[in-house]
């Protein structure tokens, strides 16, 4: 039976492109045209940040749909402006999910028991109404913080279960002072071991019993590609669990870097970039209004240097 790691799985296929574009839109980057044309109809409004901020996406997607399968907007983008951002980021999803890509929710959601459930409810399942049921933001996949235990993961499980969707749980991400924690020692099992690694001992159990065709589990782990043998010592214990690979261009992770979040059959990762791509007219030769195509030329990039490595190392066929 498929889980949602084997759509994935099948998604990289299509489009021999184990990357993933970002959508985490700025105001005070989108292109001048967008923003002027927005104001002359919503007048200085959230309305109009959130109609620049589809408007944006579509013009990044549009460039870049023929190139990758699987997109990733970051909640927090949206959420900043209420109401009005939120729909901006359900117009979005629901744009790409017409296009029939992946759509990772970046939002590090995490609560216990009826409100964990609620979370996986209204972004991977559906809500109640008074007579019915309704999807709401309808991902496919979201990042979720596993420090509260189980309480916090089960819901999850229970509606991707339900939905086919799943989750990524942190666990060593690529940002410098994740070494405060998750570097730490812990005890598990009677054994001295590092946060992060009890962290995927744990991703492993909660994910127990939800292994799809290629042998993944529904829960992932997000795991920095600045931090590449930790990565390293990560796959080789834990070849069930799927990563999603932040850190990549801006943070400093290089595609040589990324290899070893792969299995040896050259699945297993997703490898992102958000801001490089979204802002790459700024950049390089582009005009602002050649914003979408710049951002192609530099997901075309990302894609044939991370698959130069993969076919270099055999890893992909």
């Amino acid at each position: 039976m498929k889980n949602i790691f084997d759509i994935v799985i099948d998604k990289v296929n299509e489009f021999k492109n184990p990357t993933c574009v970002g959508l985490d839109p700025d105001i005070s980057k989108i292109p001048n045209h967008i923003k002027q044309k927005n104001l002359d109809i919503y007048g200085n409004t959230r309305k109009a940040v959130g109609k620049c901020f589809v408007e944006f996406n579509k013009g990044i997607i549009d460039a870049t749909k023929d190139v990758v399968g699987v997109y990733k907007p970051q909640m927090a983008f949206y959420e900043s402006y209420g109401v009005e951002g939120i729909q901006a980021f359900i117009d979005t999803v629901q744009y790409l999910k017409s296009l029939n890509k992946i759509v990772i929710e970046d939002a590090k959601r995490n609560d216990i028991g009826n409100t964990a459930l609620s979370y996986a409810k209204s972004h991977l399942g559906e809500i109640e109404l008074i007579n019915s049921t309704e999807r709401i933001y309808d991902v496919d996949l979201i990042t979720i913080n596993g420090y509260l235990g189980s309480d916090g993961i089960k819901p999850f499980v229970e509606i991707s279960n339900k939905f086919n969707k799943g989750a990524f749980v942190l666990a060593k991400t690529s940002n410098k002072s994740s070494v405060d924690i998750q570097d730490t020692i812990s005890i598990y099992k009677n054994k001295n071991i590092k946060h992060y690694l009890m962290m995927m001992e744990f991703i492993k159990k909660w994910g127990e019993g939800t292994e799809g065709s290629n042998g993944y589990i529904c829960l992932g782990a997000v795991i920095g590609t600045t931090f590449p043998k930790d990565a390293k010592i990560i796959r080789e214990k834990f070849p069930e669990c799927f990563f999603l690979v932040p850190g990549y261009g801006i943070q400093g992770g290089k595609a040589e870097d990324i290899i070893s979040c792969f299995n040896a059959n050259g699945t297993g990762a997703i490898i992102s970039s958000s801001r490089q791509i979204s802002f790459a007219y700024q950049d390089i030769k582009y005009n602002e209004k050649e914003y979408g195509l710049a951002a192609r030329e530099v997901t075309i990039q990302m894609r044939d240097d991370i698959r130069s490595v993969l076919y270099g190392n055999k890893l992909w066929i």
